[in-house]
């Protein structure tokens, strides 16, 4: 073997070693390569999701907090409704007292009385209704005048019961069915 065929296959020997590094190089590159791009698109794919998943949670909560709103500007519409609906009976009420049909109601009310607490009350009502209470109630009429739309209080001398059949305490203690009626 000569010197030169030695040099031969000594360069030979160290292309194919070249061959094989460049080879194992590119090959370790397109693997890289691979690892980083895929590793790029899992992110980009994450953030895509925790974008949406946000998006989603806050459009949820602007639709719950747009639905509370609604419903309670329908109540409030409710409510101013059925409070212009009471202020409206009162108002009736009021204007009754003035009817000719009131004077035979407070009758009705100081018959009542009588029935619930005996013959020993006080009857009292607004200072307009002290004529007619003071001739249907007689000696039972007490002057003192009520602040009240109309009807009558009565109460034993003793003071230990008493009977409201005010047009107020009527309407207060049937509120919820007025209501009712006015929804």
């Amino acid at each position: 073997m000569s010197l030169e065929s030695l040099v031969e296959e000594i360069r030979q020997h160290a292309e194919a070693e070249l061959a094989a590094t460049l080879q194992n190089q590119r090959t370790e590159e397109a693997r890289i390569q691979s690892e980083r791009d895929q590793k790029v698109t899992e992110i980009r794919a994450s953030g895509q999701r925790a974008t949406d998943t946000e998006v989603a949670r806050e459009r949820a909560q602007r639709l719950a907090a747009a639905k509370l709103e609604a419903r309670q500007l329908l109540y409030e519409a409710r409510e101013r409704r059925l409070e212009d609906g009471l202020r409206e009976t009162r108002s009736l009420l009021s204007a009754y007292t003035s009817s000719p049909a009131y004077p035979s109601v407070l009758k009705r009310m100081v018959d009542a009385a009588y029935a619930s607490l005996g013959r020993q009350i006080r009857i009292s009502g607004r200072s307009e209704d002290a004529a007619a209470l003071a001739k249907v109630a007689g000696k039972a009429f007490d002057p003192t005048p009520r602040s009240i739309l109309g009807g009558i209080v009565a109460e034993t001398t003793d003071q230990s019961r008493r009977l409201n059949l005010s047009f107020d305490e009527l309407l207060r203690l049937r509120e919820d069915e007025v209501r009712e009626l006015l929804a």
